[in-house]
């Protein structure tokens, strides 16, 4: 316990960046994901099939093999985010941070547009056929009505997946973001009698952490089931 008192401040750090990588590829992810899957089912078949393809192909790829991508491959075909550098404090998000970022995000998307297909397959088809009706197009359609409830039926499968985005963020630290998993690693390095103290601890963060995430979708979920 005293390796991480002892190093309180770059523990918090560590999660700091764990944290904003979780957010910051969580609310990406959502958007993609929301985009995959209104593509996944409109009405043009290119896209409907390029979609699918995305989904395909991203889901069934190691998010380590998505990461070291955005990582060292990218870069060498042109795609690089040196324009990333900002610093807050002691946090810093650099090209990096940024790779990282993205990688999640693509890999999170995937699995978001899945879900939220099926929200939008929970939807009686009468609706959107109405919404069509009165001259609706499709972007209004999906806009105005398909998509909200979509996004009701879908808060379980959507929690699940963002919950195992928070958990994911720990691949980042084999690439070299110092969050939580590298610097759990690296005190596991510098005080070898008390690793046991020092996983309880972070694991105890992590899982209050995922507590808090299923509590806000168990609230989003009642909530909407009422509204």
């Amino acid at each position: 316990m005293d390796a991480v008192l002892d190093n309180l401040d770059a523990v918090v750090r560590a999660f700091t960046y764990t944290l904003l990588l979780f957010v910051i590829s969580g609310v990406l992810s959502l958007v993609l994901g929301t985009l995959l899957a209104a593509l996944r089912v409109g009405p043009i078949s290119v896209l409907r099939l390029a979609a699918a393809t995305y989904v395909t192909i991203v889901r069934n790829t190691p998010l380590l093999i998505v990461l070291i991508f955005f990582r060292i491959a990218a870069p060498k075909i042109g795609l690089n985010f040196n324009f990333v550098d900002v610093q807050f404090g002691d946090i810093r998000l650099n090209n990096l941070f940024t790779a990282c970022v993205v990688g999640l995000t693509v890999y999170t998307a995937a699995f978001v547009c899945e879900a939220i297909r099926s929200g939008i397959n929970a939807v009686q088809l009468g609706q959107a056929e109405a919404a069509r009706a009165i001259g609706l197009p499709f972007a209004g359609v999906m806009r105005e009505v398909v998509l909200p409830q979509a996004f009701r039926a879908s808060v379980p499968p959507l929690a699940s997946v963002q919950i195992a985005l928070l958990k994911n963020t720990t691949v980042a630290g084999a690439l070299g973001v110092f969050e939580a998993f590298a610097r759990m690693r690296s005190l596991n390095n510098d005080y070898a009698t008390q690793r046991i103290e020092i996983f309880l601890v972070f694991a105890f963060v992590f899982v209050v952490l995922v507590e808090v995430l299923s509590f806000i979708a168990n609230r989003l979920e009642r909530r909407w089931r009422i509204a």
